[in-house]
């Protein structure tokens, strides 16, 4: 890549670790990590679950746009979209300056060639990076190196005529980025299939056929142009969106590879059905870490991060089965030792629920999604103390 393109940071990170420090952290969490991830407090006790909140492509994006504003100090600043699902951090990066980019056809109409224009951690789609290729700007590409590992596998399917079919959600902006990597390759396939649902649906037709004109109405917004569902999903190879829920993506998996094992020999399978590991290791980790939390007996969990946010929705997929779970954006979503506002799991809008923190509960598990920054964990658990009286923070960091 040419000087206009960065993507390995600008060695400043001894300069912009303060900076992130002072906006980030929390010595809650801090005091939490020291002490097995527990936190005791009059009559509460806090868990934290041992993997949690930003991840390294998380981190390593934001430390890399603090950089660019570190390094272009006179240049006009863009993002492409928000780099990282977490309002608190988006809005932060523009209230130092960055700008986002408008949604739309004429997106990048008004970059100039002096430009700085930042891919967010999930990337963008192939055609963008071409199209600002040729604006000539300064591109600073922060795409997380598990969604980087993911593209590589699409574009090997690609590149020998193998469907590739996605495990992801077709609107998501990763999602997006990775079937775009097809359109570099003549007659390339794509399929996205968002649940098992769908993906029963999709096992059903390679086994045994079926209604093409349904197959079609059904995943109108999820192929690529062209697509055949009799002729595609002949051969096909297996990715993922990264922030899925892993137990599922690999249950997708072997439903598909039972389908092609129905649909070919299996001496022909291993020519039809390719499966590489794409699943982030970050998001494996912060879900097996919620799933060790059930042990705890807790009372209740909160999970904290952007409702918008693929994995922190997950995160509250697994709690839920196992105790009354609260997904909340931030430490203002607690309105009250009476009141919450916060999203139910499966439902796209937060709602206020009542008796939340009942006087009885003891034992509160708490996780945050791969964007949520430590600060907003450790507000949570300053304000949830506050209902109960129980000591300021002064108090609490004197105890430990």
């Amino acid at each position: 890549m040419d000087q206009t393109y960065f993507q390995k940071g600008f060695g400043l990170r001894a300069e912009v670790r303060p900076q992130l420090r002072e906006n980030y952290r929390s010595q809650i969490v801090d005091i939490m990590r020291a002490n097995g991830f527990r936190l005791q407090a009059g009559d509460l006790t806090f868990r934290l679950a041992m993997e949690f909140g930003f991840c390294y492509g998380v981190e390593r994006a934001v430390e890399y746009a603090y950089e660019a504003i570190a390094k272009f100090p006179n240049h006009r600043i863009f993002l492409t979209g928000e780099i990282i699902h977490n309002p608190h951090v988006n809005n932060k990066l523009e209230r130092m300056g960055i700008r986002f980019l408008p949604d739309g056809p004429h997106k990048y109409d008004d970059i100039l060639r002096d430009d700085v224009v930042l891919i967010p951690a999930f990337g963008i789609p192939a055609a963008d990076i071409d199209l600002l290729a040729k604006k000539g700007c300064i591109v600073v590409d922060t795409t997380c190196g598990s969604v980087l590992n993911v593209w590589k596998n699409v574009e090997r399917y690609a590149r020998a005529g193998v469907t590739s079919v996605i495990h992801g959600k077709f609107e998501h902006e990763e999602t997006e980025a990775t079937f775009s990597r097809t359109t570099l390759f003549k007659g390339a396939q794509y399929l996205v299939i968002r649940d098992k649902k769908e993906a029963a649906y999709v096992c059903g037709y390679i086994a045994h056929g079926g209604d093409k004109a349904d197959f079609m109405r059904r995943f109108s917004k999820a192929v690529s142009a062209g697509f055949d569902p009799d002729l595609h999903l002949s051969r096909i190879g297996l990715a993922n969106q990264t922030t899925m829920l892993s137990s599922e993506s690999l249950e997708i998996a072997e439903m598909l590879r039972l389908a092609m094992s129905r649909r070919h020999s299996e001496d022909e399978l291993p020519t039809h059905f390719y499966s590489f590991d794409t699943i982030c290791s970050a998001t494996q980790d912060r879900q097996d870490a919620v799933r060790q939390l059930e042990k705890e007996k807790l009372d209740l969990m909160i999970v904290i991060g952007g409702y918008n946010s693929s994995n922190t929705n997950n995160l509250t997929k697994i709690a839920n089965g196992f105790t009354r779970t609260y997904h909340i954006e931030d430490a203002a979503a607690l309105l009250s030792a009476d009141e919450i506002r916060h999203k139910p799991g499966g439902v796209r809008e937060e709602m206020v629920t009542r008796n939340w923190l009942p006087p009885a509960a003891r034992v509160i598990g708490i996780t945050a999604g791969a964007s949520t920054p430590n600060n907003q964990i450790g507000e949570t658990i300053e304000r949830i103390l506050s209902f109960r009286g129980t000591m300021d923070l002064v108090d609490l960091i004197g105890v430990y």
